[in-house]
């Protein structure tokens, strides 16, 4: 187990964008019979979810939180020492989307800028990374820039996955502060076939064969450039994963669950987040849900459910756990603090 301490660090500031585009999941009756689509979006909990147009990337709403974010708190864009772009739909192969969205936002020539590719825990490892750099001394300031746009390599045929996936894009300003920041991180690669797009990297290059549409061993329908998930394999690694490591995490920190005003977990799935809840011995009305409303956006589910459901949270204790997990198989668990967090307003693109 890999158990992070980082002190010295404060997230600062939290925005988050979505598209305008709400697409209903009762409109998905060519997939499935009424009563069945009816108990899937009850069992899942999503109810509608935001889709980009063809033309609209994850870096375009990146791109508009962090406007947002750097606009709203006045930051000097100079001051930015570091970017982090978090996203497995970046705009290209090549280049990395980190220097495009450094030139977009006007950032000195000087920030050091790159990406980062992880699934559905990669708000916590991004995070991690974005965090270590603040303990370097002549590093003050990191933007890290989370956002995913699976509509793009969903096949809407998908009966396993075309009622999931939402779009979004988030913006985290970090800096040098009075704060610790505290994670545990998991891999396991034996798994990595559970979540994949098979098809279009150097594994398995592009060719006609690629956009072959075909049926799946497990019934699910797509072609070798649209994701693939074996969802028992993930739902059986989830449900045995993540209450151990939040458990590990309290250990760690010598902290109980009580100590934690809210926990906020990876939007994938309204009936594991509650088992995960009545497994910690942990109240519902404190676990922020924000997948009805936008599906499950990938690794942006986290900081998007802190801005849309935590802005105006009137608790008194600010300290919160955020849990995530996914495709590698990898998941983290990390404890922050968001008492001088600025959290924006969500913003349409």
């Amino acid at each position: 187990m890999a158990f992070i301490q980082i002190p010295n660090v404060l997230i600062k500031g939290i925005s988050a964008c979505v598209p305008k585009n709400i697409v209903k999941n009762e409109s998905l009756g060519d997939l499935f019979p009424e009563d069945e689509l009816k108990k899937t979006i009850e069992s899942v909990g999503i109810v509608e979810r935001r889709i980009v147009d063809k033309d609209t990337c994850a870096s375009d709403l990146c791109y508009n939180a962090a406007e947002q974010l750097l606009n709203e708190m006045d930051i000097d864009r100079s001051t930015i020492d570091v970017l982090i772009f978090m996203s497995q739909t970046s705009d290209f192969r090549i280049p990395a989307t980190a220097p495009i969205l450094q030139h977009r936002l006007g950032l000195s020539k000087d920030t050091l800028c790159f990406d980062v590719s992880l699934a559905c825990s990669g708000y916590v490892y991004a995070l991690t990374t974005a965090l270590s750099y603040l303990n370097l001394p002549n590093v003050n300031r990191v933007l890290l820039l989370d956002g995913e746009t699976f509509s793009k390599i969903v096949n809407p045929k998908d009966k396993t996955n075309a009622l999931l996936y939402g779009d979004a894009g988030t913006a985290t300003l970090l800096e040098k502060g009075e704060g610790d920041f505290n994670a545990v991180l998991h891999t396991d690669g034996e798994g990595w076939s559970a979540v994949c797009v098979p098809g279009g990297g150097s594994r398995k290059p592009f060719s006609e064969e690629s956009l072959l549409e075909k049926e799946r061993e497990d019934g699910s329908i797509g072609n070798d450039l649209e994701v693939y998930m074996n969802g028992i394999d993930v739902f059986n690694f989830t449900l045995r994963v993540v209450p151990k490591s939040i458990k590990e995490l309290l250990e760690k920190t010598g902290t109980n669950i009580a100590d934690y005003g809210s926990i906020v977990f990876h939007q994938a799935n309204k009936f594991m987040i509650e088992f995960f809840a009545k497994k910690l011995k942990y109240d519902m009305k404190n676990v922020p849900i924000s997948l009805d409303k936008f599906g499950n956006t990938s690794s942006a589910t986290i900081p998007l459910t802190i801005v849309s459901e935590l802005r105006n949270w009137n608790s008194e204790n600010k300290k919160i756990i955020i849990s995530g997990f996914g495709a590698g198989l990898s998941w983290a668990a990390a404890s922050i603090d968001l008492s001088n967090t600025h959290i924006c307003e969500l913003t349409e693109y």
